[in-house]
């Protein structure tokens, strides 16, 4: 079984983007948006994947994850097939230390939401914040993508 361990903080400035390595734009939607099991089509670029992810552990760091390629034709036909509400970003990826924050800037109805994640091999994993770090948003469920597809950032107060 494979156990996603990430943490999430939202960001204060952009220096980010002068660090990154790569970037790559995402569009995702969500077949099935229940917290208990998730389904998410995502175009990646040129590549296509499927992703179940189950419910998150009390911490809201730690949950199953399963993840397959799929041919890209085949994810913008099942991108039809979605629940209202896609997610539409660009993913930078930023060394710090021994890891890669993966950085999501937001558009559309989510325009404006910038967040950070790390990806850990235990909850307790210590790393290297950079600066442009700023509230931890772990496991706070309005962050979630496929919370934001339904609600999105746009609509907070």
């Amino acid at each position: 079984m494979a156990i996603e361990i990430e943490r999430k903080f939202l960001v204060k400035n952009e220096q980010y983007k002068n660090d990154a390595s790569e970037q790559v734009r995402i569009t995702q939607g969500y077949l099935n948006s229940a917290p208990e099991r998730t389904v998410r089509v995502r175009t990646k670029g040129n590549k296509g994947y499927l992703t179940v992810k189950g419910i998150s552990s009390e911490s809201g760091a730690s949950r199953y994850e399963w993840e397959k390629e799929i041919p890209l034709d085949e994810a913008r036909a099942l991108l039809a097939l979605c629940e209202p509400g896609m997610i539409d970003k660009t993913r930078y990826l930023v060394p710090q230390g021994k890891h890669t924050f993966e950085v999501d800037e937001f558009y559309g109805e989510n325009q404006g939401l910038v967040v950070a994640e790390v990806e850990l091999t235990n909850e307790n994993e210590s790393f290297d914040k950079p600066l442009w770090l700023a509230q931890e948003v772990t496991g706070q469920t309005r962050y979630y993508n496929s919370v934001l597809m339904r609600r999105p950032y746009a609509s907070w107060e």
